[in-house]
């Protein structure tokens, strides 16, 4: 049963995060993923072909690293069950520790809710520029509060619901095919010049892979804020992205807050619709409350976990 190494998984990361000693000493199993996929994209992505050879290309390296994820955590599984046997679960739990990211992130946004509280806006712009893309030198409190607020919404999708999803679907080598996936979009899924064409393929296997848990993030961010329903339903396609935008409405309809809109990237200014209730920015309080929403909402999905594996042996035990 997968749902134990699921429940351990994320109790482990919930306690511990990715500790600082461990990250010195051996990096994080990201990382891998990362040189990979730079170096593939050196070497394929070339400005002398066409657009249709560097789709070609971006879908082969994409293939060949979901495939060699899924070779490897399958041999490692299969090691794993042969050596430990009935106690297999605690190394399985182990092995998908790393690929979950709740503690990860609340770790990150935290200080950005610590420096707002204290009133210093120019740390708090330093801290938030640590886990968002946008311009944040001219950010004012609304401006931090909400950059936060928009990333912790995301990334509960990206980071937790979505490498949970694949880990009870497929077992710990596709909570890790996921992982190779999104990181995969997060570096070369650009819809911008010279990614453009390479990494198509890394932002549509991306979409696809993260369908399903973006709507369940959605639907786990207004059970765990008391609602957003509305605001979810109406707002979700308004995001760019095809799935970032179910929990990032959520969210804005659970705080009563606008998020998105306008918004620079290195100088530029992206018009982008709001999302949420017109008129009321997001600040500190909201910030504070959004972090709680999503802890509420990672102990909904832990519990979820733990419902599979009672629905599964009720399931069994009906068909015997």
């Amino acid at each position: 049963m997968i749902a134990p190494v699921a429940c351990v998984a994320m109790a482990l990361e919930g306690a511990l995060g990715w500790p600082g000693r461990l990250y010195d000493a051996i990096g994080h199993p990201v990382g891998l993923f990362a040189k990979a996929i730079s170096g593939c994209e050196r070497k394929l992505n070339r400005p002398d072909w066409s657009d249709m050879a560097r789709r070609v290309a971006g879908l082969g390296a994409m293939l060949g690293l979901i495939c060699t994820v899924l070779a490897g955590m399958g041999l490692a599984v299969w090691l794993v069950r042969g050596s430990a046997g009935a106690w297999a679960w605690l190394p399985l739990a182990v092995l998908a520790w790393p690929a979950l990211a709740a503690r990860s992130l609340d770790d990150h946004v935290s200080p950005v809710l610590a420096a707002l509280e204290a009133g210093d806006l120019a740390r708090a712009r330093h801290a938030v520029g640590m886990i968002v893309g946008r311009d944040t030198a001219a950010l004012d409190e609304a401006g931090v509060a909400s950059a936060a607020i928009e990333s912790l919404a995301e990334s509960f999708c990206d980071g937790v619901a979505a490498p949970l999803f694949w880990l009870l679907v497929g077992g710990v080598p596709g909570a890790w095919a996921y992982k190779a996936i999104n990181t995969a979009d997060s570096l070369i899924g650009h819809p911008e010049e010279p990614l453009r064409a390479y990494g198509w393929a890394a932002a549509r296997i991306d979409d696809l892979a993260n369908l399903v848990p973006a709507r369940l993030a959605g639907v786990l961010l207004c059970l765990a804020g008391g609602g957003g329903w509305r605001v979810m339903m109406r707002d979700h396609a308004r995001h760019a992205s095809p799935n970032a935008g179910w929990p990032e409405a959520a969210m804005a309809g659970g705080l009563g807050v606008r998020l998105a809109g306008p918004i620079v990237y290195d100088g530029v200014l992206a018009s982008k619709p709001w999302i949420g209730e017109e008129g009321r920015s997001a600040g500190t309080a909201d910030l504070r409350r959004a972090r709680t929403i999503y802890r509420r909402a990672c102990l909904l999905l832990w519990l979820g976990a733990l419902g599979v594996e009672g629905g599964v042996e009720a399931g069994v035990a009906w068909l015997a």
